[in-house]
C-alpha cells in the first residue's frame, strides 16, 4: 500500500502528538503530592509510602511543587535546597539533618512560594571544632513564606536560622522550635530583601552573638519566648529595624535588650529583664519603647537610655 507525502507527514504529527501526550503523562506521574521518607529507604525507589527513598534530596525531584514529604520514621535525611514550594514534615519522629562544613536547609524559592519545615532535628556537628561545622542550620533567600515549627537547630558556625532575602519581601514564622550551641545570633534577620519575622514559644541559649537580631531595614516580633546565655538577647541593628518583645524572658545575658544604632527600634512588652550584665541600652538616635509592665531583676546594672528616645507608656 503506497501512501502520499501528505498523508505521512499526517501520520507523522500525530504520532508526534501521541509521544508528547505519553512523555508528559509519564512525568506527571512521576511527581506525586505526598512522598515519603525512610531511615531505610532507597533513592531508587518511588518515595511511596510502601516504596519509600533515603533523602529530602532524592524525595523532593519526586514530589511536585506544593506538595509534602513526610517521614515514615527516624532517620537522617541529610541537607536540601528548596527552590519550590514544598512541606516537609517529620513530626512524631527524628528528622534528622546532620551536616558538616554546609548549610542545613536553604530556601531558594519562587516568589509567591511557601515553604514549611516541621519536626527537624537540624546538627551542625559543632561546637565548631577544624572548621568542620554546619555553617547556618536554616538559610531563607528567596520565597514568599517560610513556617519553621517544632525543630531542633543546634552546633553551628554562622547563624540557626539566617533570613538574607536578595530582593523583593517574605515573611518567616518559628513557632515551638529550640535553638542553641550557635557561634553567631540564634535568628537573624538580614537584607537587602524586607522580611518580616514572627518568632512565637522560641528557646534561644548558648549563642555567641545575638538570640534575635534584626540587622536590616525589617520587622521582628518576639513572643512567649525565652533567650539567654547570648551577647545581646534582642537586638535591633540596623536603621529602619524594630523588633517588638512580648511576654518574653531575656536572661543571663551580656544586653538584654538593645536598639544598637542610630534608627532602630526596640519595644518591650511585659518583658522579664533577669541576671543580665546589662539589661536595656540604646545608641544616640534609636527609639527606645517601653511599657511600665516589664521587670527587671539582678541585672549588673538596669542600663541607660540617655541617648536613645525612650517612650515609657
Amino acid at each position: 500500500m503506497r501512501y502520499s507525502a501528505n498523508k505521512i507527514q499526517r501520520l507523522l504529527i500525530v504520532l508526534g502528538c501521541c509521544l508528547l501526550a505519553l512523555l508528559y503523562a509519564g512525568s506527571a506521574q512521576a511527581q506525586a503530592t505526598r512522598t515519603w521518607v525512610s531511615g531505610v529507604g532507597d533513592d531508587a525507589n518511588p518515595c511511596s509510602r510502601t516504596a519509600p527513598c533515603k533523602t529530602f534530596a532524592g524525595a523532593i525531584s519526586k514530589t511536585a511543587a506544593g506538595g509534602e514529604i513526610d517521614c515514615l520514621d527516624s532517620g537522617g535525611f541529610g541537607a536540601l535546597t528548596i527552590t519550590k514550594a514544598i512541606t516537609i514534615n517529620c513530626e512524631g519522629v527524628i528528622g534528622g539533618v546532620l551536616v558538616a562544613g554546609t548549610n542545613g536547609l536553604v530556601v531558594a524559592a519562587g516568589a509567591t512560594d511557601q515553604v514549611t519545615l516541621r519536626g527537624l532535628d537540624i546538627d551542625g556537628l559543632g561546637p565548631p571544632a577544624g572548621g568542620n561545622a554546619g555553617i547556618n542550620g536554616i538559610r531563607f533567600i528567596s520565597g514568599q513564606a517560610l513556617l519553621v515549627d517544632k525543630c531542633i537547630i543546634y552546633g553551628f558556625t554562622t547563624n540557626g536560622i539566617d533570613i538574607a532575602l536578595g530582593s523583593g519581601s517574605g515573611s518567616v514564622t518559628v513557632k515551638d522550635t529550640v535553638i542553641n550551641t550557635i557561634a553567631q545570633d540564634g535568628i537573624r534577620v538580614g537584607g537587602p530583601g524586607m522580611a518580616v519575622l514572627t518568632a512565637d514559644h522560641v528557646t534561644i541559649s548558648r549563642v555567641n552573638g545575638n538570640g534575635i537580631e534584626v540587622a536590616a531595614p525589617g520587622i521582628g516580633t518576639v513572643s512567649n519566648s525565652v533567650i539567654f546565655g547570648a551577647s545581646g538577647g534582642a537586638v535591633a541593628s540596623a536603621g529602619g529595624a524594630v523588633l517588638n518583645v512580648d511576654t518574653t524572658m531575656l536572661l543571663n545575658n551580656s544586653v538584654g535588650a538593645n536598639a544598637s544604632v542610630a534608627g532602630a527600634t526596640i519595644a518591650l512588652n511585659n518583658v522579664s529583664l533577669y541576671a543580665n550584665n546589662t539589661a536595656v541600652l540604646g545608641a544616640a538616635g534609636s527609639n527606645f519603647v517601653s511599657a511600665q509592665n516589664n521587670k527587671f531583676s539582678g541585672n549588673g546594672n538596669n542600663g541607660a537610655l540617655p541617648s536613645a528616645s525612650m517612650t515609657i507608656h
